[in-house]
């Protein structure tokens, strides 16, 4: 990687306006673009290619990362500027920035946003693995359920439409550059979409109940899918009675619950498991 040439210092700069207003949801949609801050991130986008429009720079920072980009090169279109220490800090997500910020174009091959016939037309093949999301709206829990269903094979995630941001620089950090490789459906006709999978497979829904199975009484296998639901609600009734099956979790007494994202985590080796 070549060394930034641009430098940049007033607040009142576009980019680093730009930059700052990525932080929040409607700036982001309305400009295409997200961002996220940190070496590990910075080293994925460039193995995985991704469409940076900007990389950001801390001056006190510029020559490590720039060794650990090696002879990795940013996209012929990608802005490098450097900013001075204080500026940097200013704008960063980061409590201890490691000296990187990107701006990307959103991964709109990978990252869709469907309707139920699109749907139809785009759904994996019979025999992918399939995890449904309803209104996990944590970003943390969202991340890490992002980080495990790609170290568990899953071959794509569907969201309902009031999930978190999947741009969210929590979701980022927590998915730890897997986001930038990983299937993601979001629909607005969630249940119709677990409803149409419910034709084509079996579909486990994560919920208590007289007619739920317990994880390690039935075998998960590749083409099943599992639905989990609202961190603090858990499944509406309407994806429970869509799905084909229900399942739960057994715990100790005296637990109430998992958090959403080690409750996925369970479910998608049990899933990977079984294949």
């Amino acid at each position: 990687m070549q060394k930034p040439q641009e430098f940049i210092t007033s607040r009142q700069n576009p980019l680093v306006v730009l930059a700052a207003k990525l932080a929040e949801r409607k700036h982001r949609e309305a400009e295409g673009l997200f961002r996220f801050d940190g070496k590990k991130l910075f080293l994925e986008a460039l193995a995985h290619d991704l469409p940076l429009v900007a990389v950001l720079l801390r001056e006190s920072a510029v020559e490590a990362i720039m060794d650990a980009a090696g002879e990795h090169s940013l996209p012929a279109e990608c802005r490098s500027v450097i900013l001075p220490d204080s500026l940097f800090d200013r704008i960063s997500e980061e409590k201890s920035p490691e000296g990187v910020m990107c701006l990307s174009k959103r991964l709109d091959k990978i990252h869709k946003i469907i309707t139920i016939n699109k749907w139809r037309e785009l759904a994996p093949a019979p025999t992918a693995r399939v995890l449904f999301l309803e209104s996990v709206r944590d970003p943390g829990n969202l991340g890490t359920i992002v980080r495990a269903a790609r170290a568990f094979g899953v071959d794509a995630l569907v969201l309902s439409a009031d999930c978190a941001d999947i741009y969210n620089p929590r979701v980022l950090r927590a998915a730890m550059g897997t986001l930038f490789h990983q299937h993601i459906f979001i629909t607005g006709d969630f249940v119709d979409a677990v409803r149409h999978w419910a034709t084509r497979s079996r579909v486990f829904a994560a919920t208590l109940g007289a007619q739920a199975v317990r994880l390690g009484q039935t075998t998960l296998r590749q083409g099943d899918a599992v639905v989990v639901g609202n961190e603090g609600h858990g499944l509406t009734q309407a994806v429970i009675e869509a799905a084909t099956d229900r399942i739960y979790i057994p715990m100790e007494p005296g637990v109430e619950s998992l958090n959403a994202g080690v409750a996925a985590s369970v479910l998608l080796w049990e899933l990977y498991r079984g294949a």
